[in-house]
């Protein structure tokens, strides 16, 4: 959408939403689907018109969460961030929720002003599914040793050429490095949760960092074996991408 034409009276506000993936197509505007960004555009559309303009924090897939998503809004409308907020969430359909809302300075961006961000990845670790769990953690029925496999993926630490992990298409062009800055893998009775903090994300990296911790528990990649696949900056050397339901974003850090 288009910016008002007088730029001295634009604000830019941080909005914070939370949402259910389970009911979009990822985050950015489609033709043909349900987009997180169309539902937040629609509502704001009811509150302040159509003098607008959003950028999202992050280009999340269809199927995966948010617990923490952060939205840059520049607009002219004068109408206070606490009843914003309000207003949203009368507006938003019951998948999303508006968190927060502030004023941030001009050059603010909510995608490249990030300096990390955190996501997680949800198992739920039983022989017996869980109907309450459908579509928001992976059911994986086969034993998972925790402390292994944390220990493994200690390897991800540190800045890396990361081709392996990483979908290839037309969105993923040049730089493939990334630095990350924590990996641990945790338990909490049957659910593993298996966290990630990094200062950038190519596309589908996190869902195959956990294939590829899938892949060495089943025994089908040595428990030392992703410094190799890391330098191997081959796609086919590493694990599936893991199932969109149990990914998250969590955190962003400004």
């Amino acid at each position: 959408m288009q910016h008002p034409s007088d730029a001295r009276d634009i604000r830019n506000l941080l909005l914070t939403i939370t949402y259910d993936g389970k009911c979009f197509h990822g985050w950015q505007i489609q033709e043909n689907a349900y987009t997180v960004q169309e539902a937040l555009q629609t509502a704001l559309g009811k509150i302040i018109g159509d003098g607008f303009d959003v950028k999202g924090c992050s280009r999340t897939d269809s199927g995966v969460h948010a617990n923490r998503y952060c939205v840059s809004l520049k607009t002219a409308h004068p109408i206070p961030c606490e009843r914003l907020k309000a207003a949203l969430n009368r507006w938003l359909p019951l998948s999303v929720a508006a968190l927060e809302c502030e004023e941030v300075a001009p050059d603010f961006h909510a995608r490249y002003s990030c300096k990390s961000k955190e996501y997680i990845y949800k198992i739920w670790n039983s022989q017996v599914r869980s109907p309450f769990l459908e579509g928001y953690a992976l059911h994986y029925r086969y034993p998972l040793d925790v402390e292994a496999l944390n220990s493994a993926a200690q390897a991800y630490v540190g800045r890396h050429d990361f081709t392996s992990f990483c979908t290839l298409d037309k969105r993923e062009q040049g730089d493939m490095t990334r630095e990350v800055k924590h990996f641990s893998v945790t338990r909490d009775g049957d659910m593993v949760i298996m966290r990630v903090e990094a200062d950038g994300f190519l596309y589908n990296m996190v869902r195959i960092m956990v294939g590829t911790l899938l892949r060495i528990a089943q025994g089908k990649i040595p428990p030392d074996g992703i410094p190799a696949i890391i330098d191997k900056k081959d796609r086919q050397c590493a694990g599936p991408t893991a199932q969109a339901c149990g990914l998250y974003l969590n955190r962003v850090f400004y």
